[in-house]
């Protein structure tokens, strides 16, 4: 049994190929996911909207990590961390998300689905749920300034 209890994984147009396969193996690995969209690759989304769509869902949840996926990573990122509970970060490789939880408890992993290989995508997936923070004093004394 995962620790965490829901995923929820979200993708504009560019996306969505990535965002489909993370949701396959993650159902296979035995996470519950939740597609927040869009799965049209004809029809632009704004990534905004879809980093919208995953704060309302995680706005009173300790047991979720989100995921977006948009070409470069860099929109979703800074989307998210717009919400004062979302802590996103773009990850391209698993070392990164692994240390990006350990020190600064991220819960949203953010993906350039135009330069990243999915199968390095899914490894980057992986050590996000699977690690986790460092909750020292100095640690939670950095997150709460930024709060």
């Amino acid at each position: 049994m995962n620790k965490i209890s829901k995923v929820f994984l979200g993708a504009d147009h560019r996306g969505v190929g990535v965002k489909l396969y993370l949701i396959e193996m993650l159902n296979a690995a035995g996470y519950e996911t939740i597609d927040l969209g869009t799965n049209d690759v004809d029809t632009p989304v704004d990534f905004p909207d879809i980093a919208a769509k995953l704060a309302d869902a995680m706005i009173d949840t300790t047991d979720t990590r989100g995921i977006l996926i948009c070409g470069t990573g860099a929109g979703m990122e800074i989307a998210a961390n717009r919400y004062k509970h979302l802590r996103a970060s773009r990850c391209e490789r698993p070392e990164q998300a692994r240390d990006d939880r350990f020190h600064d408890d991220i819960n949203v992993l953010t993906l350039a689905a135009d330069d990243i290989d999915i199968e390095v995508a899914y490894l980057c997936v992986q050590a996000f749920l699977e690690s986790p923070f460092d909750s020292s004093e100095k640690r939670r004394r950095r997150l709460e300034k930024i709060s």
